[in-house]
C-alpha cells in the first residue's frame, strides 16, 4: 500500500492551493488525485477574464490562474496522479482509487483534504414538463463544448437560471454568433454577481426576467421552443402569464451542488443548507484528520476566495500531521456559530479561540436582497461587529473577521451569532 502524509482529493483550484500550502508548511509527502486528464479543474474551460484580482492583483483568465498554481505545484515537487478516480475514503484514511494505468490501488494517508468541487443541478432535479429533446444542456456543459471542444450547442438560446455560469454563457454564446433571447430566473433576484449581470447581459441587451420559470418545452427530436411563465411568491406559475420563445437550445444554470458522495460515505456530517461538510475554524470535519475546502465545502463566488480558504486547510492539515493528530484536538472549547436574521449559513460553524489564528475570516451568504443594512456579530448578547453594507444579495458571499484576542478576552463565551440588522 502507498503511504503519504497528506492526500488531496481533487486537482482544481482548491486542491492545488491546499497541496501547495501543506507542502510549504513542512509536510514530507503530499499527493494530489485528479480524475480529469489535466490539473486545474473547472478553470480550464473558464477562458473569460476576472480571475486573480485578489490573489495576484491582476486580471487573469481561468487557465492562466490555474497555470500559476500548477507551476508552483511542480516547483514544490508535489506528486499528482491524473485520470485517477477516487472511489472510496475510509474513516481510517485509506483512499481507494483506480486508473487505467494502475488499476485499483489503495493509499494510506495521515490526513486527507477533500477538494472535489461541485456539479450543476440537472434537468431531472428541476421537474420541468415536456419531452426530452436534444438541445438541453447545463450551462457548464455548454461552456466546455464551446471553449474546449469547439462545438456550438445551438443558434437560438434561452437560459433558465441567472447563476454566474449562465450569465457568462449568455455573453459567450452571443460572441460566438448565437441569439440569446432571454435569461429567466425563478427568484425575484439574480443568483450571480452584479458585475456579471452588467457585463454579460446589460452590455449585450439581453433581457433578464426575474420571477419567471420554464413551464413547457416544445419539440420531440430537438428543442423547438420554450414557454416561460411568471411565478408568484409561492414560486408557482401564474396562469395567463405564459410567453412562448422559439429556440433550438435551452441552457440550465440552476444552482451548484457540492460533490460530497465520498464525504458522506466516510461519515462526514453535512450541512442541510450548503450540502457541504460541517467544519471548525481549521476546516476540519467531524472525522479527525479530514479537512474540506473550496466548492465541496460551500459554493464560492470568486476563485480567489477558494484559494485563500484552501491554503488554510492545507496549513491546518500539515499541523495535524506534524503534531501526530494532537495539535488540533486537544486545545480549548469549540464555540458554536449561529446564523440568524437573514444569514443562511456560516463557514465555519464552530470556532475555538485557543486554536484559531490571530484573525479568522468567517464567510456566509444572505437569503435575500438587503439594502442599507448592517452585518452584526454578537458574542453571547454583546455586539462586537456592526458594519454597514449598501447592498447584500444571495449571489455574493459576505465575510466578517473574528479576532482571537477578542474571543479569548470574553468571559463565559458560549455562542457567536451572525445576523443582518436594519439599524
Amino acid at each position: 500500500m502507498l503511504e503519504y502524509d497528506i492526500v488531496v482529493v481533487g486537482g482544481g483550484p482548491a486542491g492545488l492551493a491546499a497541496a501547495i500550502s501543506a507542502k510549504q508548511a513542512g509536510v514530507g509527502s503530499v499527493l494530489v488525485l485528479e480524475r480529469d486528464r489535466e490539473l486545474g479543474g473547472i478553470l480550464n474551460q473558464c477562458i473569460h477574464n476576472g480571475f486573480g484580482l485578489h490573489t495576484f492583483q491582476e486580471e487573469l483568465t481561468g487557465p492562466e490562474y490555474a497555470a500559476r498554481f500548477i507551476e508552483r505545484l511542480k516547483e514544490e515537487r508535489i506528486a499528482y496522479k491524473l485520470n485517477t478516480m477516487v472511489v472510496e475514503v475510509s474513516k481510517d484514511k485509506i483512499v481507494t482509487a483506480m486508473s487505467r494505468k494502475e488499476g485499483l490501488f489503495e493509499i494510506q494517508a495521515k490526513a486527507i483534504i477533500l477538494a472535489m468541487g461541485c456539479r450543476e443541478r440537472s434537468r431531472g432535479a428541476l421537474n420541468i414538463p415536456g419531452y426530452r429533446p436534444a438541445g438541453i444542456y447545463s450551462a457548464g456543459t455548454a461552456q466546455r463544448l464551446v471553449n474546449m471542444e469547439g462545438y456550438m450547442p445551438g443558434r437560438e438560446v434561452v437560459i433558465l437560471g441567472s447563476g454566474d455560469i449562465g450569465l457568462i454563457m449568455a455573453r459567450r454564446m452571443t460572441l460566438e454568433g448565437a441569439k440569446v433571447k432571454v435569461v429567466a430566473e425563478l427568484m425575484p433576484y439574480s443568483g450571480g454577481l452584479k458585475r456579471n449581470i452588467v457585463q454579460c447581459l446589460d452590455d449585450f441587451g439581453i433581457p433578464l426576467k426575474l420571477s419567471h420559470t420554464v413551464v413547457d418545452i416544445a419539440g420531440k427530436e430537438r428543442v423547438e421552443g420554450v414557454t416561460l411563465a411568471k411565478v408568484g411568491k409561492d414560486r408557482r406559475p401564474i396562469p395567463g402569464t405564459e410567453e412562448y420563445y422559439p429556440c433550438d437550445t435551452l441552457l440550465l444554470s440552476c444552482g451548484l451542488i457540492p460533490e460530497n458522495e465520498l464525504s458522506r460515505g466516510m461519515g462526514v456530517e453535512m450541512s442541510p443548507v450548503t450540502f457541504g461538510p460541517l467544519v471548525n475554524e481549521c476546516l476540519e470535519t467531524n472525522v479527525g484528520g479530514v479537512f474540506a475546502c473550496g466548492n465541496v465545502l460551500h459554493v464560492h463566488d470568486l476563485v480567489d476566495f477558494v484559494s485563500e480558504e484552501a491554503s488554510v486547510a492545507g496549513k491546518r492539515a500539515a499541523e495535524y500531521v506534524q503534531s501526530g493528530a494532537k495539535h488540533l484536538q486537544s486545545k480549548g472549547q469549540d464555540i458554536p456559530i449561529r446564523a440568524a436574521g437573514g444569514v443562511r449559513y456560516t463557514v465555519p460553524c464552530t470556532v475555538n479561540p485557543d486554536r484559531m489564528d490571530e484573525e479568522h475570516t468567517l464567510r456566509f451568504r444572505v437569503g435575500d436582497v438587503y439594502k442599507g443594512c448592517y452585518i452584526s456579530v454578537y458574542l453571547n448578547q454583546e455586539r462586537v461587529i456592526h458594519r454597514k453594507r449598501p447592498v447584500m444579495a444571495p449571489g455574493e458571499m459576505e465575510e466578517a473577521i473574528l479576532k482571537r484576542e477578542q474571543l479569548l478576552a470574553f468571559q463565559g463565551l458560549s455562542q457567536v451569532t451572525v445576523k443582518i440588522e436594519t439599524q
